[in-house]
């Protein structure tokens, strides 16, 4: 019965009966369940490659050959790919092997050691050779010591070739398939983002938690208003509102291993929600990636190269708050002394001199900015260019209020135009600017021309002629975009301008603007110059389309040319 039992793991080891040799061994049994025969164990598809028959072939074998070994330890990676040498248990077997512990290793197969072809064989054909380990394969009848010739058989680095390209193979395709669900605006991370949770009927849709969305919500409001990410942590720990992780655990949600037990909110968890598009309603994936089915190391994505795809789910926070936030946080956002609120123009002062950014004090009860050069570096590098805090607001709100003023009337111009059945008439300043940009375009292309005819008569060499075509293809590449978006203006003259231009629709909603606050100054406000003598001037944003709109007045209603 025993050997009827046992007769399914003779075809590993054919060879192996009554061995010539009486050395003994200390055998390091080692045993490997990938991922993917994990799944295929899972789906009832394959247990071939499980733990427990890996364990009983390997048992087998040692208790069938016990007279050529003195010990055996067991070294188990459940769950690890063959491309992983940071796997626990085969670290702990090379520490044993080193410390001489171990000196015979004993696989299923060639794959349970590694399906890196070049990790593979530089352990059989270097490391134990050098270490006077004894490695025996019992699928591939592979025996390091009996059968020397054995490790250097062709079917050796075959099979390791074969297990190498399996493994890349099963990487691609399981990049593909993720890239499809990106693609297709499906959600591929294991938890939902906080706000959210896995729709029940599809895990791939995102679905809103109404109380964590409300916590989103006010998140997005506070800092608005302008308290400091510091502050809004401080507010929500202050009101008992748990953190992500802590929310999860509450509500029974799965959380990730690495998330620690912390309930607290701090400047980065509120960093995090403040920077996720995908409260947008857009699902942005891809930003990280594996480098190679080799290398386990995880790479941040150019942004570019990222997976948008709009309108997936319902939107949490408007894609205008969420832009406002983001121009928020590009500012320097320095904050008070208690660290609850970020001071109003923040990010927003430069010296007109020097171009450093200005620096904030106290006299007294009055606030006062200074150049910061000035300030900190040198007084003789540039001068105070100081002004009075209550004296700047007023007046950079009073411009705000006058460019309302200007976007209302501008409204009525273009209706007014708009309306009128008359053919648009060009611009002469485009039309003249586009020709000068081709003359150059055209002088460019003569120019590669002749240095083509300069190289061939042998008048310069070879690389002096690459890196000089190099420059003008720049020049002219620079030409082109700029050609483009000269026609692109010039073609919205000709059509006429909405009345939904963003420095009209901007500038408009603030109609009765009496108080100035840092998401107007974000919206409107590029930044502002501070002159010696305290006199300033403002740099609004929508530049180009307020130049637009000019340009559209003038060359359509020239009793209106401002």
């Amino acid at each position: 019965m025993a050997r009827a039992k046992n007769r399914g793991y003779q075809d590993f080891f054919p060879s192996y009966s009554n061995p010539t040799r009486t050395r003994r061994w200390r055998m390091a049994s080692y045993i490997r369940l990938s991922k993917e025969d994990l799944q295929k164990i899972r789906k009832g598809l394959d247990c071939s490659n499980s733990v427990k028959n890996q364990r009983d072939i390997l048992n087998f074998f040692y208790q069938s050959h016990i007279e050529e070994f003195e010990s055996i330890a067991e070294y188990i990676d459940d769950g690890h790919t063959g491309t992983d040498t940071d796997r626990e248990d085969f670290q702990r077997m090379m520490a044993d092997i080193m410390s001489h512990k171990v000196n015979c290793v004993v696989v299923k197969d060639l794959s349970r050691l590694a399906r890196n072809y070049s990790d593979a064989g530089s352990l059989i054909d270097n490391l134990f050779v050098q270490m006077g380990v004894r490695f025996i394969s019992l699928a591939e009848n592979v025996d390091s010591y009996l059968d020397p010739d054995s490790v250097s058989d062709i079917k050796v680095p075959i099979t390791n070739v074969m297990n190498d390209n399996y493994c890349f193979q099963t990487s691609k395709k399981i990049r593909q398939v993720f890239d499809y669900k990106r693609r297709s605006g499906q959600y591929i991370g294991s938890f939902a983002p906080f706000g959210y949770v896995k729709d029940s009927k599809d895990k791939h849709q995102l679905v809103v938690d109404p109380d964590a969305a409300e916590t989103v919500k006010l998140i997005y409001s506070m800092f608005l208003q302008g308290s400091s990410k510091r502050a809004i942590g401080l507010y929500l720990n202050e009101h008992g509102i748990p953190s992500p992780s802590a929310y999860r655990r509450l509500k029974g949600l799965p959380v990730s291993s690495g998330v620690g037990d912390n309930p607290m909110w701090s400047a980065r968890m509120i960093h995090e929600v403040l920077t996720n598009e995908i409260y947008t309603g857009d699902l942005v994936q891809g930003r990280h990636r594996v480098k190679s089915y080799k290398v386990h190391q995880i790479e941040a994505v150019p942004e570019e190269d990222w997976v948008r795809v709009p309108n997936t789910h319902e939107a949490i926070i408007s894609r205008e708050t969420f832009d406002k936030v983001q121009g928020l946080l590009k500012r320097d956002t320095r904050t008070s002394p208690q660290g609850r609120e970020v001071h109003l123009f923040s990010g927003f002062l430069r010296c007109a001199d020097c171009g450093k950014a200005m620096t904030r004090s106290k006299v007294g009860g009055t606030v006062y900015y200074y150049c910061r050069t000035y300030k900190n570096q040198s007084k003789s590098a540039c001068t105070k260019h100081t002004i009075k805090h209550n004296r700047l607001e007023v007046a950079v709100l009073y411009a705000i209020q006058q460019q309302v003023y200007l976007a209302v009337d501008y409204t009525k111009t273009i209706e007014r135009i708009n309306r009128a059945p008359l053919v648009k008439s060009q611009s002469k300043k485009l039309a003249d600017a586009i020709k000068q940009k081709e003359r150059e375009l055209a002088k460019i292309a003569r120019y590669k021309q002749a240095i083509y005819q300069d190289w061939k008569d042998g008048e310069i060499t070879h690389s002096d002629y690459r890196h000089m075509k190099e420059d003008y293809g720049e020049q002219a590449e620079a030409l082109n975009k700029v050609i483009e978006k000269l026609r692109a203006e010039q073609a919205e003259l000709e059509n006429g301008i909405d009345t939904e231009n963003p420095f009209l629709k901007a500038f408009r909603q603030y109609g009765n603007i009496e108080k100035l606050t840092r998401d107007v100054l974000i919206e409107l406000v590029d930044h502002i110059k501070v002159y010696e003598g305290g006199n300033i001037s403002i740099v609004f944003r929508f530049a180009d389309e307020l130049r637009r709109i000019q340009e559209f007045i003038e060359v359509n209603n020239p009793s209106e040319a401002v």
